[in-house]
């Protein structure tokens, strides 16, 4: 290990862990803690060091409420790149800020976040590229990464049980992306660690990835997790129930295929145009290597007819893949909106604010707030684009990803 990482890891090791900060435009930041028993069970990020997260306490009447939100941040799905990814901060956290900022879902300010600003909130870190779901190890002598998503999930509960998520009345596991799709994974499961008369439910933005195929028919997105299940051992942390199903036991990464087994209430929080699944499943840069999508994937104005044709099939697919939620869901909440976004909760101009997404006039705050507390019915579906003139903060933004096991930047074109 260098000098300047055993520093940095002094450093995360020394600092308490409730320290709160705050920058000029009062942004909360938040500092990190690392989970110094999870070598007891195993839990490492991919490069060996220790998992991590944020946690900002709650007060008054939220003293005893818990949001545990997961981090998103791609996968990886080959020893080459989860050896590039240990080497990021999607993989160690070495390489991780110290001070994470907590907006959105995850602020403490009432008017931007009413119904969660004052509970006890945590993010969790993103380190093992497998939706925190891997449990293996690679080992060729040269080389070593562990796989321990699953063990970094379980290290970080036990954690966070003493310090008052063991007697929490209400709680709420979310997650953006990656983060998204790990709530489907560890739903039920955070259910069994709570008492039982917590009022436990779980959201995810953004994590709802189809099992579609892209424009040139082939299951790009299947194959990359087929690749992603094997390589870090997902399979073996699925729910039972799916993978003895009539699927193959990796398609139940996928949501569409996991989420009928799930008992625990789920909110699903997406766009029907993800930006994520537009470029990577749906016109990945292998299904279009001339880039004749290039400046549809830039600004969906520039789209053709014909594009615009796929896009409201792709749409339409995701319908179909939630009919059933729709249809039996009694307990479960919904908000599919026409944006070309991804993630939208962890971000005040998508998740409250007096410019934010709406669906039947209500943001997307508005909506999450009332499916959990039980306020009112929440199944919300936008029209097709572009007839949604609440997407207008959105629809313009440049998206720059690195592949898979990359990160999503967003900048605006104006």
């Amino acid at each position: 290990m260098s000098g300047s990482m055993l520093f940095s890891l002094l450093l995360l090791t020394c600092v308490p862990c409730c320290i709160i900060s705050s920058s000029a435009n009062d942004q909360l930041l938040v500092n990190m803690t690392l989970v110094q028993n999870a070598s007891a069970i195993g839990a490492y990020c991919l490069d060996g060091s220790l998992p991590a997260y944020h946690l900002h306490r709650g007060s008054a009447a939220g003293a005893s409420n818990w949001l545990l939100q997961f981090e998103g941040g791609g996968w990886c799905n080959s020893v080459a790149s989860c050896l590039d990814r240990a080497k990021t901060h999607r993989g160690s956290t070495l390489y991780m800020d110290q001070m994470e900022p907590f907006s959105g879902i995850l602020s403490n300010n009432a008017s931007r976040n009413p119904d969660f600003y004052n509970w006890n909130r945590v993010k969790i870190r993103y380190c093992d590229g497998a939706s925190f779901a891997g449990n293996s190890i690679f080992d060729n002598g040269t080389s070593l990464l562990y796989f321990r998503g699953q063990r970094i999930w379980e290290a970080i509960i036990l954690d966070l049980l003493p310090k008052g998520l063991s007697n929490a009345k209400k709680a709420l596991l979310g997650g953006c992306s990656a983060g998204g799709l790990a709530v489907f994974l560890h739903c039920d499961n955070f259910a069994t660690y709570l008492p039982t008369n917590t009022s436990v439910k779980c959201f995810s933005d953004a994590g709802f990835f189809l099992d579609a195929r892209d424009i040139m028919l082939n299951n790009t997105m299947r194959a990359f997790y087929k690749n992603l299940t094997s390589l870090q051992g997902v399979v073996d942390n699925m729910d039972k129930n799916c993978t003895k199903s009539e699927y193959y036991p990796e398609q139940c990464i996928f949501p569409q295929y996991a989420l009928p087994y799930i008992k625990t209430p789920v909110f699903i929080l997406n766009t029907a145009y993800d930006v994520y699944q537009f470029h990577h499943i749906l016109v990945p840069t292998s299904a279009d290597p001339h880039g004749v999508w290039n400046h549809c994937k830039i600004n969906p104005a520039e789209c053709s007819p014909n594009q615009i044709d796929i896009l409201q099939g792709f749409r339409l697919e995701m319908l179909n893949a939630l009919r059933f939620f729709i249809e039996y869901s009694r307990r479960g909440g919904l908000f599919i909106n026409s944006c070309f976004a991804h993630c939208q909760s962890e971000s005040e101009d998508t998740w409250s604010g007096a410019d934010s997404p709406r669906v039947n006039n209500k943001t997307i705050a508005e909506a999450v707030g009332d499916w959990y507390f039980g306020r009112r019915d929440t199944m919300e579906i936008d029209c097709a684009y572009p007839c949604d003139n609440t997407c207008h903060n959105l629809i313009g933004l440049r998206s720059s990803f690195r592949h898979y096991n990359g990160t999503s930047r967003f900048k605006h074109l104006t």
